[in-house]
């Protein structure tokens, strides 16, 4: 008689029981097993590739010299750490919230400040970004979406560049990224706690750049209130509680430093008030949406270095080879994607996760196309895990409908898609025509493999040949990743020499520097990156830092044009006599080149763009009276009132160093 076997653990509606220690260790290669044998493999060979592209040679990479600084200081206060102050006094802070630097600074405390230290975190984050995105189309879509997904996302040009530099976009994406991942699990199981953590997940990055990591929360809502399991009274329940989760996870540092008088704590850098609150709302919000028409965000000021607000900008010559290749492509996938999953379940997880990276994808595009106030090239890096995963997810859909689908339109679609694609693709090269070698391989392969997969793909289906189709798609990949990967290369073997406005690829003209994050603007703040050499607690100047500072310019109170040489520095370090700043001087990027060569503390009276009211004169002659201050740079412009009445009063009371322009000294007996 046959005996039949019991029925598996999880029909019989038990949990299968954990796997052996050696087991999970070899699946961490081999992967699970039900996945293709080629899948890990595949996985760990992106994932270095991601590696090698955002690690090489780093002590190439220049950095943000703004956050370097305030880096830096973190490493010599706590008081400054916890505040992101600029300066080891804490006189002023970053324009940003603190968490990058946070990261970064644990890193410099641990293993020493220099370029590597800060650049780890960046990669770190770059490589778990392209992991993590891959796990999550993987789940819904399976191994070949999730690995073109993850590899659109390492050859993203602008991708490559930030995680290259020490400006906080990698962490945000990869917070965001956590966020999203546990808000899909939230909308499979139905359980509240991965909606909880994914309001935390948001809450760190608005933690890192404010009200840019609300750009998602939209789709977030909406996905989840539609697909969710359980009735519609438990999911708004849940998403009540979610977003207080939300809500602690981003206040809880904004309360705290707006509670702590004034007088305690550095003057918060960007805002108009000295309060987190209004940069929130003003300077990295509607400042950043309206520019300077904007009543509550004038502090955004208007300058935008990727072009002309219009939904055409991320096409132009400055954003086009940054980040658009895999837009035609992933806006075809979107549409077909939702058309056949239109029949689905509302419950439906493919569907769900569709949702998401479309408005991932459409939120950032019409967010960053339309911004009026200051635009970066490097933000649109937190779209491209949608532009990524759609790409992935539209591969394989599509692929299958062309091969499966009995509709003639779907023979037509994904072709079709390739073929848009692969048009931009020859058009972008061709702006870059004439830039190298590698841009001219890049277009023929380009040309080439998108022509033979369109050509292959027709042939294979209405001839019946999969094999032709099969290797017809693989050379859509090559085809449609050629450019991508061209300008990905170049961005991670080039010597940058712009760490405020990182871009690949050839200078199309967009390269002027700003301020970090999403707000920030004018020049790039001169001073070179740390070195890598500098153990922690020693200062990270050096004679590049000394060469670059020969020509940064200083300024007053509004810019100016007086020349902070090293020379100068030298003096200010000589004649210092116990004071806790080394001079004062009108902007962060006159400050911040000056810490990172001195070592020593040096005050921003203006903030970034040198408008900030950090500085009366009340406060000046209090730091001068208590000897915190001897030397300060005026120069003959000035900008409001409160700054002429500096200037002025410095300049009648104060001491004229005659070897340096503009360089005054004050001493307790000054002030009257």
């Amino acid at each position: 008689m046959t005996t039949l076997a019991p029925p598996p653990a999880r029909e019989r509606g038990h949990r299968a029981a954990p796997p052996a220690r050696s087991d999970r260790l070899r699946r961490v290669f081999t992967g699970a097993p039900d996945d293709p044998r080629w899948a890990r493999p595949v996985l760990w060979a992106i994932l270095v590739l991601a590696t090698a592209l955002y690690a090489w040679n780093l002590s190439s990479v220049t950095g943000n010299s703004f956050y370097d600084a305030a880096v830096y200081s973190g490493t010599q206060s706590w008081k400054a750490f916890f505040f992101g102050a600029l300066d080891a006094g804490s006189f002023i802070t970053v324009d940003k919230p603190p968490f990058a630097l946070w990261v970064m600074g644990l890193s410099a405390r641990l293993f020493g400040y220099g370029t590597w230290q800060l650049a780890l975190p960046m990669v770190a984050v770059g490589v778990g970004s392209v992991a993590l995105l891959y796990r999550m189309v993987k789940r819904d879509f399976g191994a070949v979406a999730g690995s073109i997904a993850a590899l659109a996302l390492t050859l993203t040009p602008i991708t490559v560049a930030i995680n290259r530099d020490t400006n906080p976009d990698p962490i945000l994406v990869f917070l965001m990224l956590l966020g999203a991942a546990a808000l899909l699990k939230a909308v499979r199981t139905g359980r509240l706690l991965p909606l909880v953590w994914s309001g935390v997940a948001i809450g760190f990055a608005f933690n890192t750049k404010m009200m840019q990591a609300y750009v998602v929360l939209p789709a977030f809502f909406v996905v989840y209130l539609w697909a969710a399991r359980g009735s519609l009274g438990r999911r708004v329940r849940n998403l009540v509680v979610g977003t207080v989760a939300l809500v602690v996870s981003s206040a809880w540092w904004m309360v705290v430093v707006d509670l702590i008088p004034a007088s305690s704590r550095p003057y918060i850098g960007g805002s108009t008030d000295n309060t987190v609150w209004d940069l929130v709302i003003g300077y990295n919000g509607f400042g950043r949406i309206f520019g300077a028409s904007s009543s509550v965000g004038s502090q955004g000021n208007g300058a935008s270095f990727g072009g002309e607000a219009g939904l055409y900008r991320l096409f132009n010559s400055i954003m086009g080879g940054q980040i658009s290749w895999l837009i035609p492509f992933a806006l075809v996938a979107l549409v077909a994607g939702l058309v056949l999953r239109g029949r689905a379940p509302r419950t439906d997880p493919k569907r769900a996760a569709l949702l998401l990276w479309g408005g991932w994808f459409v939120l950032h595009y019409l967010t960053f196309a339309l911004a009026e106030g200051t635009f970066h090239p490097y933000y649109v890096t937190a779209m491209a895990p949608g532009v990524a995963a759609l790409a992935g997810i539209g591969a394989v859909m599509l692929y299958r409908a062309f091969v499966e689908g009995s509709a003639a339109k779907w023979a037509w679609v994904l072709p079709s898609a390739i073929a848009a694609s692969t048009v931009w693709a020859v058009v972008l090269l061709q702006r870059v025509s004439g830039s190298g070698t590698l841009y001219t391989v890049a277009e023929v392969v380009a040309g080439v493999a998108g022509a033979a997969a369109v050509l292959g793909l027709l042939l294979g289906r209405f001839t019946k040949r999969h094999r032709l189709m099969g290797f017809a798609a693989l050379a859509a990949i090559v085809g449609l990743l050629a450019g991508p990967a061209a300008y990905s290369v170049s961005a991670a073997t080039t010597a940058s020499t712009n760490g405020t406005n990182p871009t690949a690829g050839p200078n199309t003209g967009g390269g002027m520097g700003g301020g970090g994050g999403m707000g920030g603007s004018g020049e790039r703040p001169s001073g070179e990156a740390p070195s890598g050499e500098a153990p922690s607690g020693e200062a990270p100047g050096g004679t590049a830092n000394a060469s670059r500072s020969e020509s940064s310019t200083g300024g007053g109170m509004g810019g100016g044009g007086t020349q902070v040489s090293s020379a100068m520095i030298t003096y200010l370090k000589k004649h210092q006599d116990g004071a806790t700043w080394l001079v004062a001087v009108a902007t962060d990027q006159t400050a911040s080149s000056i810490i990172l060569e001195s070592g020593e503390p040096v005050i921003s009276m203006g903030g970034w763009s040198g408008s900030d009211n950090a500085m009366t004169l009340a406060k000046l002659k209090s730091l001068v009276k208590a000897g915190k201050l001897h030397y300060i740079v005026i120069s003959d412009s000035g900008q409001g009132s409160s700054n002429s009445e500096i200037s002025t009063w410095v300049k009648k009371n104060g001491t004229a160093v005659s070897d340096y322009s503009g360089l005054y000294r004050l001493d307790a007996s000054d002030v009257g």
